[in-house]
């Protein structure tokens, strides 16, 4: 895994043999942040299932404010740790948070972020539930933009109660879905 573009861009992130990591492509790197291009300078971003960090740490190469890397798994934590510390990100730009997804989106009552990164495990086949716990979750505002990959056969509905999926990119066996907050909210 390299970070493919912006401060950190060509550094090699830790190498690890962990069988419940499935790290995202850089090609599917690249469609996420070059959609996202101008909401990334300064943005509070949330990387929930953040494993090893690589898409938080994308977006702190690319000049985010701030991240808040959530997983509970101590491995994938451990491998997070090692590439904040041998990229020398400071303190002041992330937070890790050792606690359940669907229980950190449930039980949220801080500041809204701007951008949301959702990578579940594909072997739990659970992208909508995260997206209905996204949906009643206080962690987003009108803008929050949202991106959740999920198995291209697992169930993905095209709009929750609050939020609408407003592009996706096919990639085989799995989809980049980017929702958003519905206007009449």
């Amino acid at each position: 895994m390299r970070i493919v573009s912006g401060r950190f861009k060509g550094r090699v992130l830790s190498s690890f043999k962990a069988d419940h990591i499935r790290p995202t492509t850089d090609r599917v790197k690249e469609t996420l942040f070059n959609k996202w291009m101008t909401q990334i300078g300064d943005a509070k971003v949330l990387d929930l299932f953040a494993g090893t960090g690589n898409l938080g740490i994308e977006s702190l190469s690319r000049g985010c404010a701030h991240v808040d890397f959530v997983e509970k798994n101590l491995k994938s934590i451990d491998i997070l740790k090692k590439n904040i510390d041998l990229l020398k990100i400071e303190k002041s730009e992330y937070n890790i948070y050792k606690q359940d997804v669907l229980v950190y989106l449930k039980n949220y009552q801080g500041l809204t972020y701007d951008l949301i990164l959702a990578d579940p495990p594909f072997t739990e086949k659970m992208a909508h539930e995260v997206m209905l716990a996204l949906d009643s979750s206080a962690c987003f505002r009108e803008n929050t933009l949202i991106a959740i990959e999920s198995q291209k056969k697992e169930r993905m509905d095209e709009a929750y109660t609050h939020l609408y999926r407003y592009d996706f990119k096919d990639y085989g066996d799995k989809v980049l879905s980017f929702f958003t907050k519905k206007a009449q909210d």
